[in-house]
């Protein structure tokens, strides 16, 4: 009796302390509903789809792609608390992210870029200055062509993420590794260079007319304070080159305390070395730490990859052509001793266990619904990387979704995404004439 007195007095001084632990999950739906309507529908910002027809030839290396990705990145706009919690600024950079896709109708290969209508001028000036013989035009979504309601009796689908399947840090092949000849110098020359974006254009081109391939490559730009990739990686790097990671700073309290009970104690002297740990490196080792080195310094991308397959039902399709595209990522840009590309199990449209059919349904129609409105894979959680450590300890033990994002620097996003060099497939739209301006001499009257 006297217990449960006691508990009672408790949260009946206690109760507004404990009403919003109680309560959390249902404030949550509340705020995602709020959040899904006011931030990522067009009531918001307008988003608006421009199609990017490649020159017939493209003579310029792929570091001018890697350029186009480093000045999108000054889209950032990471919003203070104010905005986010009051003013329902989007929590990814304000929405200051893009996708570029990839598409194929049938066999007929074409170039998007999706992004918010305020970064239009931006993002065709970037493109423009590397590619100023492309052509940029605004377009009507092409999801919008295809029912809303897949699967259903007409139409099937198949989806996937990519995700890196090592840490972050760690570099998947980039395009400075495509050369016949390394140890030349590496010009822009066709045939010193090897297009891995051909072997992709090359399976969409033999897509059937019933058949369509969607691939959204999602680019969120993000420092250091949302993920602490470049402190996690000079560990790494530590590690690596076996050197002695510094001891943890000691608190006030614990100094009093040693210095009580121990007494004063000394720097521990250390031991002579005659070699030094970094010439000890084998030469594995030491191209592993300069590709982590080469990664961590460039701008770095929240990125998400989906892969998302079409087929009618009634018309010729071979439903395992999805895996046509997945080769070009896990095949590809693979690396034994660095990094590589998997596809995440999560996100796969494959049901093995515990109502097959209805869950098959159900996962289909909610990875058709985040390629239509372009979510980011965490959505519709409120945070990124790992959770809080009060839900890691007690739900999650990884951030929903955190594992379908990889964090690719600018290399690695122009290797996986380039217009190519010299397209070999006709069915890809490109560039005919080559524009030039009129003559400074041309009288105007």
């Amino acid at each position: 009796m006297a217990v449960s007195f006691f508990l009672f007095q408790i949260l009946h001084s206690w109760w507004w302390f404990f009403f919003p632990i109680l309560t959390f999950f249902l404030w949550k739906i509340f705020y995602f509903w709020w959040i899904n309507w006011e931030v990522y529908y067009p009531r918001a910002f307008r988003w608006i789809l421009l199609e990017i027809k490649p020159p017939k030839e493209v003579l310029k290396p792929f570091s001018a792609m890697e350029d186009v990705f480093t000045k999108l990145f000054g889209i950032i706009d990471v919003p203070c608390w104010r905005e986010r919690w009051c003013g329902g600024l989007p929590f990814i950079c304000g929405g200051g992210y893009f996708t570029f896709e990839i598409c194929s109708f049938g066999g007929e290969i074409h170039f998007y870029m999706r992004i918010p209508d305020f970064f239009k001028n931006t993002a065709m000036a970037t493109i423009f200055s590397n590619y100023p013989d492309a052509e940029i035009f605004e377009v009507e979504d092409y999801t919008k062509k295809v029912p809303k309601d897949i699967p259903n009796e007409k139409w099937d689908l198949y989806s996937e993420d990519q995700v890196v399947a090592q840490k972050d840090y760690y570099p998947i092949k980039t395009y400075s590794m495509f050369f016949e000849r390394e140890t030349e110098e590496k010009r822009a020359i066709e045939e010193k260079r090897l297009d891995p974006m051909n072997q992709l254009l090359e399976a969409l081109s033999r897509f059937s007319s019933g058949e369509q391939a969607w691939i959204q490559i999602g680019c969120n730009p993000i420092v250091e304070v949302t993920y602490p990739l470049v402190k996690e990686a000079k560990k790494e790097i530590d590690r690596l080159a076996r050197r002695a990671s510094p001891p943890a700073p000691k608190s006030m309290p614990q100094e009093v305390f040693q210095t009580l009970v121990v007494g004063p104690t000394g720097k521990a002297e250390k031991p002579l070395e005659l070699i030094a740990p970094e010439l000890r490196l084998t030469p594995l080792e030491r191209e592993i730490l300069t590709a982590v080195e080469n990664k961590i310094k460039k701008p770095l991308y929240e990125t998400w990859i989906r892969i998302l397959y079409l087929c009618k039902k009634d018309e010729p399709h071979f439903y395992g052509n999805y895996k046509l595209i997945r080769g070009y990522f896990e095949g590809q840009f693979m690396t034994a001793h660095l990094n590589r590309f998997a596809h995440f199990g999560g996100t796969r449209t494959r049901i093995h266990y515990w109502f097959k059919r209805r869950r098959l349904y159900l996962r289909k129609r909610q990875r058709f619904r985040e390629y239509l409105e372009r979510l980011p894979a965490y959505f519709p959680w409120n945070f990124k990387g790992d959770p809080p450590p009060f839900i890691k300890m007690i739900f999650y033990r990884v951030g929903p979704g955190r594992r379908s994002v990889s964090l690719l620097s600018t290399e690695e996003l122009a290797t996986i995404f380039h217009f190519p060099i010299k397209p070999v497939v006709p069915t890809l739209p490109t560039v005919e004439v080559k524009k030039v301006g009129p003559p400074p001499t041309l009288p105007t009257e």
